[in-house]
């Protein structure tokens, strides 16, 4: 069967979404071009409101409505500007704030080292986190990233950028996931949880 190119561009782009692999993609695009229930429509305004209203904010890179930037957090008086979480992504942010328990601000890098795809940290993206730094007088910085080579890697990097900015620089703690146990668990993870232990 000859390819139907709008639809193979479709599929293809779908699959640059992350975590959506071709097959998923192949899927996806045959559910839209069949679509009787006004879902293609639908996803259309949705990512037209997106383009229109959403921004990354100005401060601290998180996703904001354009006519809200600087985002809710980074004008939220009752946060401590002195407390600095680095991220990934605006992702990163959702997740932490979803625990509850972080009252400090956010700065999102919008990357990660990544030699292997050709993924680098531009220059004026560190530049901007040690402009915070100084500029909020900021006593601590938190690398939350995840516990992968290329987020290692990253942590590693930035620390070593940060070593001139007199901050203290520490990271997310990995161990045993609640609910889990150690039979569950890789060597990697135990080997971080018995590194990473605390005094009961």
């Amino acid at each position: 069967m000859k390819e139907i190119e709008p639809l193979q561009r479709l599929i293809t782009r779908l699959a640059r979404l992350p975590g959506v692999g071709r097959r998923s993609a192949e899927r996806m695009a045959f559910r839209l071009a069949l679509d009787t229930k006004g879902l293609r429509a639908d996803l259309i305004g949705a990512l037209q409101e997106v383009e229109e209203q959403i921004c990354c904010c100005s401060v601290c890179g998180n996703l904001t409505l354009k006519s809200r930037d600087p985002c809710a957090i980074c004008t939220d008086a009752r946060r401590d500007r002195h407390l600095l979480c680095v991220v990934e992504d605006p992702s990163g942010i959702q997740q932490i704030e979803a625990a509850g328990s972080y009252q400090g601000v956010y700065h999102c890098m919008m990357g990660k080292l990544s030699p292997m795809q050709g993924q680098d940290i531009p220059p004026a993206s560190v530049e901007r986190l040690l402009k915070r730094i100084r500029d909020d007088a900021v006593r601590e910085v938190i690398l939350a990233f995840d516990s992968d080579v290329e987020s290692d890697a990253t942590a590693s990097y930035l620390h070593e950028k940060l070593g001139s900015a007199e901050v203290r620089v520490t990271r997310l703690g990995f161990g045993i996931p609640a609910g889990s146990g150690i039979a569950y668990s890789d060597p990697v993870t135990l080997a971080r949880a018995l590194h990473g232990r605390q005094q009961f």
